[in-house]
């Protein structure tokens, strides 16, 4: 049996107006054929998870087909979707005849001629293949669930992890799915639900409430005889779409008004406990108050510069407060323009050139202060751990370590980058040999996605209600195609 697999990945941000192109998937993953095995063989990835469970499967053949990423940006480009499709349409025919497919969609893709990317690009695959060959795929949790996915597929499963440790396993139990599937044994039947509730992302942590009651559910749901599977699927808060929102996905053998009704089940639980989902918001000004009485190091999270929701990353709010207070603290900004300068001027000279705020005046202003120059480093490193985004090589281009100069308070340390990166390993900082115990305060920007590589030694971590694109209280976004109505943003009976 021939299985093949394709990939789409990319969480768009529309509130962001600088697009995502052609060159931000080149940056980061854009392959087909077996050089899709050579980004992700014996990864973390649920492509790994593909290709892991496929090759140890003796009566199947693994077939890479395409596989494209980008860091999660702004709305993909019209002329980039177009190019991506041709790209995995031209991949798909090379392929030959293929039994099964396992595909990798984030579920929160946007461009500006397909508002639910991932929907119309699923449809198009099932297009490609017909109703007879079994479609089993991977989504992230932070999707944004369309019926069109739902369709397209004959199985659709979520990671249960967030930061998300677990998408190796997800693509491996999806993997077997689709053989246990082509072998017969089991028919996959889903339904979905979609009440009309958003979870804030502050409060989109499986292992704690109020997601851990819903998780249980569903988790003891999977003890049931026939159910195969089962998703919840969080949501993603930053993309203007009509499929915002929170929902649920269950998969039994062969019984779809079964799954139907289990679906519900879930469902129900989130209307009926809703209120408990609403974000709870600690300012800037607050969680500098915090900082003498908490337990160093404190990891401050960013959360409206949270780069793995597509936030520019050169936020200069929290490392401007931080200096003020006097805090002995590192914060790392992408800011390519003054990583050339700390080249040409090199280790140990001094830099005044404006830092950071290049992208969102909400984000805070450029920091204006004297520079001295640390060191200086490629910015690619390895990470041998499961980390949130599955992935084992990092490169945030060329970067220098800096830190402010004079006066008698402690020195901000800023680690200043050529590429947005999400901060998800703590190779970034040990590879540029900066010490987390050195420091008072480290600032990470995101929401959950940091905390596997951050709570090994951070004794305090508070999650700080920032603005920006990525804002916590998603009630400050401005959304023209959600539902209506929709809690939290409108009460209902």
């Amino acid at each position: 049996m021939r299985v093949g697999i394709i990939a789409l990945l990319h969480e768009s941000n529309t509130f962001i107006p600088a697009p995502t192109t052609l060159a931000h998937f080149r940056e980061n993953v854009l392959a087909s054929g077996a050089q899709v095995r050579e980004h992700f063989d014996g990864g973390h990835h649920e492509i790994s998870g593909f290709l892991g469970l496929l090759d140890q499967t003796k009566d199947v053949e693994t077939v890479p087909v395409f596989a494209a990423r980008a860091t999660p940006s702004g709305v993909i480009t019209a002329a980039t979707v177009d190019e991506l499709l041709a790209m995995m349409e031209q991949a798909f025919r090379t392929a030959g005849r293929l039994d099964g497919l396992l595909l990798a969609p984030h579920g929160a893709g946007v461009s500006e001629s397909y508002p639910d990317l991932d929907g119309h690009w699923l449809s198009l695959v099932r297009s490609w293949v017909g109703r007879d060959v079994p479609i089993v795929a991977t989504i992230d949790p932070h999707a944004n669930l369309s019926q069109k996915m739902v369709d397209a597929t004959d199985a659709l499963i979520a990671y249960r992890t967030n930061p998300h440790l677990d998408q190796r396993e997800r693509g491996v139990e999806a993997g077997r799915l689709l053989v246990r599937t082509l072998r017969g044994e089991v028919k996959p039947t889903q339904a979905a639900v979609m009440p009309p509730v958003a979870i804030n992302i502050e409060r989109q942590n499986p292992a704690a409430a109020p997601c851990r009651a819903m998780y249980a559910l569903a988790d003891k749901m999977l003890e049931e005889p026939g159910v195969l599977s089962n998703s919840i699927v969080l949501g993603f808060p930053y993309a203007d779409v009509a499929e915002i929102g929170t929902s649920f996905v269950v998969i039994t053998d062969n019984d779809r008004a079964r799954a139907g009704e289990m679906a519900r089940r879930l469902g129900d639980h989130l209307l009926a406990h809703r209120a408990e989902f609403v974000g709870k918001f600690i300012s800037i000004d607050e969680a500098i108050a915090m900082l003498p009485a908490a337990q160093k190091p404190v990891l401050l999270l960013d959360m409206g510069d949270n780069v793995g929701g597509g936030s520019p990353g050169d936020g200069t709010l929290l490392a401007a407060a931080l200096a003020r207070a006097g805090v002995r603290a590192l914060a790392c900004l992408y800011d390519a323009h003054t990583v050339v300068e700390c080249d040409r001027k090199g280790a140990g000279a001094t830099i005044t050139s404006p830092v950071g705020g290049r992208h969102d005046a909400a984000l805070g202003p450029p920091l204006r202060m004297p520079l001295r120059v640390l060191s200086l480093h490629d910015g690619v490193f390895t990470e041998p751990q499961p980390r949130h985004g599955g992935m084992t090589r990092y490169d945030m281009g060329r970067t220098a370590i800096v830190e402010t100069t004079g006066g008698d308070a402690p020195p901000l340390t800023l680690m200043l980058t050529s590429r947005r990166i999400t901060p998800t390993s703590l190779r970034q900082l040990t590879h540029c040999g900066l010490d987390p115990a050195n420091f008072e305060v480290i600032v990470a920007k995101g929401v959950h996605a940091p905390i596997a590589a951050y709570e090994s030694v951070c004794r305090t971590i508070i999650r700080v209600n920032t603005p920006g694109p990525t804002t916590a209280d998603m009630r400050q976004l401005a959304y023209t195609h959600r539902r209506r109505p929709m809690f939290p943003f409108e009460e209902f009976r």
